[in-house]
């Protein structure tokens, strides 16, 4: 339940931002055109007051004070040059005008406009009245009111249905990916034909199932892998055991002991290896330091002649990396140990700094490895030779440590026909700065 409730959030959310957005420029509109709107009426209002004081100014030069007196119509007060009262028209008798220019107020208990307008003796008051004017803002500003209510409720309920709409692909895509388990990761998202960023959503949802797919995959058949070469030296130790017991004086206690330590040797360095894995899978944080790639390869050449094997070291040349001493030991080591498990008669090891980078190869003089299988060897547990690679004690980890960890140093390997014959792998490091 709690996923609908985020979901009814979320659409709430957008819609009252919206509907507070329209509302607020609504009513900074309103505001605006109500207060213009005023302003024109009272200066148009003064505008025709004025005018009218001046007609009325021109009379009583013309006739005297006592020409006010036989307007009907107009609230007209003339007074000398003491602001004595000395004519008035009949709407005028309720008492003294204000004698103030422009300002609006209470005669008669109405609303009034009062202007001045000045006599060759004294001042002439005109009262307009501006109830009309008040009466005509008030109705504007009733129908702005219910015009901003109208179409903020219109704006709330239209962007509620809109972002409900634009949301119901979301709500699919989320019910559709609650659905699919841990055994069920063959299951994609529908994408939807809008090409927009709900659209790029589910993409983007395929794309990380995917992921997950083929690392759930991957986590099957390395599972199943590593019980399968973990039975193997157990069983050769069970069956060594259980002969041993029914036929006591036909198996040494040396020759069972020769068979459980090289059986738990090799189950030793399978699972260092899998460790190792493991760990460069995780990239945890390893100690770098600017490593001697050429020592790391002479030392290695060394070893491998100490065992008989012809290593040709000759291009071998000074260049440094940064990284983790024992990572790149153990890869040159890899690459080592496969090149004279696969060569006929020779080795070659190669170290040359160029263009920033450090390229190691190692050659052999072998059958070299297929093209269709140049990026398979580098799987766990991949043996292009079976038999002979388990004879030989590997285990199938050995290049995949060495692509783990050219990858973990920000390098990559690769392979090649080798220019004696068998198979060249190439590893590029960045160079040390």
């Amino acid at each position: 339940m709690a996923e609908p409730r985020r979901r009814r959030s979320l659409r709430t959310r957008i819609s009252a931002a919206a509907t507070l957005v329209v509302a607020a420029a609504l009513v900074v509109g309103a505001l605006a055109f109500y207060g213009t709107l005023s302003v024109s009426i009272h200066d148009a209002t003064v505008r025709a007051a004025e005018t009218r004081a001046e007609q009325l100014a021109a009379r009583i030069e013309a006739e005297g004070p006592s020409a006010v007196t036989e307007l009907d119509d107009d609230i007209v007060q003339v007074l000398d040059e003491d602001g004595r009262v000395v004519a008035a028209s009949e709407e005028a008798d309720s008492g003294d005008l204000p004698n103030s220019e422009g300002s609006v107020v209470s005669y008669d208990d109405e609303p009034m406009l009062v202007v001045r307008e000045d006599l060759d003796d004294g001042t002439l008051l005109l009262a307009v009245p501006v109830e009309d004017d008040q009466q005509t803002l008030a109705t504007v500003a009733l129908l702005l009111a219910v015009a901003v209510f109208a179409v903020v409720a219109l704006v709330a309920a239209i962007t509620w249905w809109v972002v409900g709409r634009a949301l119901r692909p979301v709500s699919r895509i989320r019910a559709e990916v609650d659905d699919i388990s841990a055994d069920r990761l063959d299951r994609r998202v529908a994408v939807p034909a809008s090409g927009d960023e709900i659209a790029a959503l589910a993409a983007t949802m395929n794309r990380m199932l995917d992921r997950l797919d083929a690392a759930a995959t991957a986590q099957r058949r390395f599972v199943s892998d590593a019980s399968h070469e973990l039975r193997s030296p157990l069983a050769t130790i069970r069956q060594h055991a259980e002969l041993a017991q029914l036929h006591p004086d036909a198996t040494s206690v040396d020759d069972l002991a020769e068979v459980v330590h090289d059986e738990g040797l090799r189950m030793q360095e399978l699972v260092d290896a899998l460790l190792l894995l493991t760990r460069l899978d995780e990239r945890a944080a390893q100690p770098r330091d600017d490593v001697d790639m050429d020592d790391l390869a002479l030392a290695e050449a060394k070893r491998l002649r100490a065992g008989g094997a012809v290593v040709d070291a000759s291009g071998i040349h000074a260049a440094r990396v940064p990284g983790d001493a024992r990572l790149l030991g153990r890869l040159v080591r890899n690459l080592a140990d496969n090149a004279a498990r696969h060569a006929r008669t020779a080795v070659a090891i190669g170290v040359l700094e160029r263009d920033g980078q450090v390229l190691l190869t190692v050659d052999d003089d072998g059958v070299g490895v297929p093209p269709a299988e140049r990026e398979r060897i580098f799987e766990r547990f991949v043996r292009l030779d079976e038999a002979r690679a388990r004879d030989a004690g590997g285990s199938g980890l050995g290049l995949a440590i060495v692509r783990a960890i050219a990858e973990a140093e920000g390098g990559s390997v690769r392979v090649e026909d080798s220019p004696l014959g068998g198979a060249r792998f190439a590893v590029s490091l960045p160079a040390a700065r």
